[in-house]
């Protein structure tokens, strides 16, 4: 760790120590000064409209004066990690400085030395299952599974798992596809299991499989995709899908027909992406910048208008800093707090318990 500046160490100094491979920025002054030195940010696989980055980007802009320099926009988060592997020697614009991917590339990419250590000043709010212990990655924000419902064919909404037995939602809840081959799927197989007080990972899996069958047995259950159009036109009029799909689905039908978004009160499972800095940044400063930035309630608050749940979204809600304009934009508040963040480990397993013992308990190929 840095050991504290003192006003005596000239700017060059404080730019060259904060430069070093510290996992902290221990003051914030030398941090932008040695960024703004750099002058460039280049991130990669950040499209505007996901999750309101360009907003993002813009606001980071704006605030340090910083050029940002975006590649690929579209990338996934195995391209973030080639991206970094092909320019470990390069300094030009081509090379990341930073990758936001999902969960299970953060540790890939330690293993493969991809990623230097980083604690933002939020780290101890991060829940300790959604980063890695020594600073390498951190969970950046998150969805949690949810209940979209058409208001035309079900005006009563269901709350919860349990409520989905209830013969009035007859014909009418779908999964959204076959859990073998969608994340979503496959975890919202898991939120139904952990919703019966299941344990976690392969255990709730089964157990899910099990609720499901119910459904399909009582005629609840309907085995088609889950999508607007569906939900729209009422053959899925109760479907599942990570909650910022389904608001953006809201939005997009604009009361035709109506539709809510229900964040389900028994199990409230989250899908985190996480954040990381590459090992070969060409501005390192710049990175730590740009990651002080996300973390902080500026930066957290434009991830929320789009949609998608800081990580810090708990703290924040506690301390009365969202504004309720786009509190009124989301389900209820205490519901989130309740979030769960399945391991590697217990996703695993539970993927696995799904694709062996789907299709011969619900009698599908």
């Amino acid at each position: 760790m840095l050991s504290k500046l003192t006003k005596l160490l000239s700017v060059s100094a404080a730019i060259a120590i904060v430069a070093s491979s510290a996992s902290h920025a221990e003051n914030m002054d030398d941090l932008i000064a040695a960024a703004k030195k750099e002058g460039t940010l280049t991130t990669i696989a950040l499209p505007h409209s996901w999750c309101g980055y360009g907003e993002v980007i813009e606001g980071f802009k704006a605030k340090y004066g910083i050029e940002v320099n975006e590649l690929n926009p579209n990338a996934g988060s195995g391209d973030e990690l080639e991206a970094i592997k092909a320019n470990k020697g390069n300094t030009g614009p081509q090379a990341p400085d930073v990758v936001d991917v999902g969960l299970s590339f953060g540790p890939a990419a330690v293993k493969d030395g991809l990623l230097q250590p980083y604690k933002v000043a939020g780290w101890d709010k991060i829940p300790a299952t959604a980063k890695d212990p020594e600073g390498y990655w951190y969970g950046d924000y998150y969805g949690v599974l949810a209940i979209g419902v058409n208001k035309d064919i079900f005006p009563e909404s269901p709350t919860s798992f349990a409520d989905l037995k209830d013969a009035k939602y007859a014909n009418g809840v779908t999964v959204g596809g076959d859990p073998r081959t969608g994340n979503s799927r496959m975890m919202t197989v898991y939120a139904a299991g952990i919703s019966t007080g299941a344990a976690a990972g392969a255990d709730a899996a089964n157990a899910g499989i099990a609720f499901f069958k119910e459904l399909k047995e009582n005629g609840n259950l309907v085995p088609v995709e889950g999508t607007a159009q569906n939900l729209a036109q009422g053959t899925s009029p109760v479907l599942f899908d990570w909650d910022y799909n389904l608001l953006a689905m809201r939005d997009k039908l604009n009361g035709n027909p109506p539709m809510d978004v229900v964040v389900p009160s028994d199990a409230v499972i989250a899908g985190v992406y996480v954040q990381g800095i590459s090992a070969y940044a060409p501005h390192p400063n710049a990175a730590k910048l740009w990651m002080e930035y996300l973390y902080s309630d500026e930066g957290q608050l434009l991830w929320l208008k789009g949609y998608c749940h800081p990580i810090l979204f708990n703290d924040m809600a506690e301390r009365g800093v969202i504004p309720q304009e786009l509190m009124d934009k989301l389900p209820p508040a205490e519901n989130y707090a309740k979030a769960i963040f399945p391991t590697l480990e217990e996703q695993a397993a539970a993927k696995e318990a799904v694709a062996e013992n789907w299709a011969k308990e619900m009698g599908v190929q």
